[in-house]
């Protein structure tokens, strides 16, 4: 039995990680008391290379079945702590997996995905990315696929889109959206943070957003201390309340530096694209000392407690807020 930290007394969920997962991650989160994780599957991939994806997932499930399991429904994620172990739900951060057929959205929920990304970073047929100078909006395939989405109980992430895009989202969804990894640009003006237009208009439809500590939305990047990102949050819950935020780590822990070319490149450019804040280098940055693994959760439950949040107030963010969203996100619209 692998025994567990301060943070047992909370139902944490990280709404975006990318890790390179193994036995080492899968037991670090059961000694952060880590019990649902929110899993990217697909960046750039079709529809058969994100099989394949799939397929080495249940790989995992099957090895390591005392540590991690793959959850389909709310009342499956609620399981977790009762089972000991961490909830896995999929993801995909960009439309690709769908192609040009909005017909596999309803393949790909039956399979489990919960959560996709309209694009990523880049213009895609469905909506205009962050990185782009134009911002169009959601296109007419957009609009398809979130109203497809919404049937099917798949939740519309904006993490890397522009700003009317996000909005227009919002608008067009009859279900809330979510931006999964991302932080408050009044805190950071990195690319992917969000506007205070953005946030209150989340909230107001009772969608959430997860704080990120990927060092490149932080301020100071790795050297940020976790006294100033719990202030950030602390600022944003002052402007939108406690009910929509969360956390959605966007951890990479153990990524080689070639993956960040392909999360950034895919295939669609032959030049490398570095990416914002990493102009001098296409790799990873170093994580701040106080998060480098999910052992690390209790270092924001105690710095959240130190600047005044209740113990209400936490256990909301580090996971309660996340469990209220998928409790209605995840059936149909």
């Amino acid at each position: 039995m692998v025994k567990q930290e301060k943070s047992d007394n909370h139902f944490i969920v990280d709404c975006l990680q990318y890790a390179n997962w193994s036995p080492k991650i899968f037991k670090e989160m059961r000694l952060g008391g880590v019990n649902c994780i929110h899993v990217t599957i697909a960046y750039h991939e079709n529809f058969r290379e994100t099989v394949l994806n799939l397929e080495k997932w249940n790989e995992h499930f099957n090895n390591y079945s005392d540590l991690i399991f793959h959850a389909k429904s709310f009342d499956e994620i609620r399981q977790a702590k009762k089972f000991d172990k961490t909830a896995i739900i999929f993801g995909f951060q960009n439309p690709s997996p769908i192609e040009d057929d909005i017909g596999l959205i309803e393949i790909w929920s039956k399979l489990g995905i919960k959560f996709m990304q309209l694009t990523y970073n880049n213009q895609s047929l469905l909506a205009t990315g962050c990185y782009e100078k134009n911002d169009t909006g959601i296109t007419r395939m957009g609009r398809e696929v979130i109203g497809e989405m919404n049937r099917m109980g798949m939740v519309i992430d904006m993490s890397h889109s522009a700003e009317k895009s996000t909005l227009e989202a919002i608008e067009f969804s009859a279900m809330p959206i979510s931006i999964t990894h991302a932080n408050p640009s009044f805190w950071h003006p990195a690319l992917r943070n969000k506007s205070e237009t953005v946030l209150k208009e989340l909230s107001k439809s009772n969608g959430m957003i997860g704080f990120s500590l990927y060092p490149h939305h932080l301020k100071n990047g790795t050297d940020c201390k976790v006294t100033d990102f719990c202030k950030m949050i602390a600022k944003t819950a002052e402007k939108i309340g406690t009910d929509n935020i969360g956390i959605g780590s966007d951890l990479c822990q153990d990524q080689p530096d070639s993956v960040v070319e392909w999360m950034r490149n895919g295939r669609w450019a032959k030049t490398r694209d570095f990416g914002e804040g990493s102009s001098d280098s296409p790799g990873f940055p170093d994580q701040p000392s106080w998060f480098q693994s999910n052992k690390d959760f209790k270092n924001i439950i105690d710095g959240l407690d130190k600047i005044g949040f209740s113990k209400v107030e936490i256990s909301n963010i580090m996971g309660k807020n996340w469990l209220n969203f998928f409790k209605t996100s995840f059936s149909s619209g």
